[in-house]
């Protein structure tokens, strides 16, 4: 048996509880009883820190940052490193609060992009070691390319050979792949090539 039923237990209710904590789209609120702005009408429109630091400047801005982070981070940081969930059961509980994060039910499933609650669902997952993997090539890219998506899409890539070439556990490496298809999924309006195959204006 691959999982016994306690551990599919596990995995359903951190699954679920990271999908709900993702889902709380803090930026948004945030800046709302902060400054009275909604950052859906801000820069790009999506409900991310970036644009909470747009609308409310870099103290407004680090808070979001940390509550998009945090809320992946504690639901992965337990599963994982207190209750020993292990191999491909860390694929769901990764994943889900990126994926309520990007899909909220409160904002009727347009949420932000993703990208902060994919670096918490590393440091639960990791600790430090991918998260700094990932930082240590984006910041370069970024200042190399000057394009976020290409940028963010070129590190995740790298991050994956990486994982491939150190031999890590091949769930972390599925992990990743997934959330590179959903990073690409959330820039695709960033990506020519996207958006021509998806026919975007």
């Amino acid at each position: 048996m691959l999982f016994s039923p306690s551990s599919l237990l596990t995995v359903f209710l951190f699954t679920l509880l990271g999908f709900c904590l993702g889902a709380i789209p803090f930026s948004l609120y945030l800046t709302r009883w902060t400054v009275g702005r909604d950052i859906r009408q801000v820069g790009d429109g999506n409900p991310g820190p970036t644009n909470a630091w747009i609308a409310g400047g870099w103290p407004v801005g680090l808070l979001a940052y940390f509550l998009d982070i945090s809320k992946a981070v504690v639901p992965v940081l337990l599963a994982v490193h207190r209750f020993g969930v292990r191999g491909w059961g860390i694929l769901p509980v990764a994943l889900a609060p990126t994926l309520g994060h990007v899909f909220s039910p409160l904002l009727k499933g347009r949420g932000g992009k993703g990208l902060a609650s994919i670096l918490g669902a590393w440091i639960g997952v990791s600790l430090v070691e991918v998260p700094l993997v990932i930082l240590l090539l984006l910041v370069p890219l970024f200042l190399w390319l000057r394009k976020s998506a290409l940028s963010v899409l070129l590190t995740g890539a790298l991050a994956l050979v990486y994982l491939l070439a150190l031999g890590r556990d091949p769930a972390w490496s599925v992990l990743l792949g997934l959330q590179i298809l959903l990073i690409a999924w959330t820039h695709r309006s960033e990506l020519p090539v996207l958006r021509r195959l998806l026919r975007l204006p």
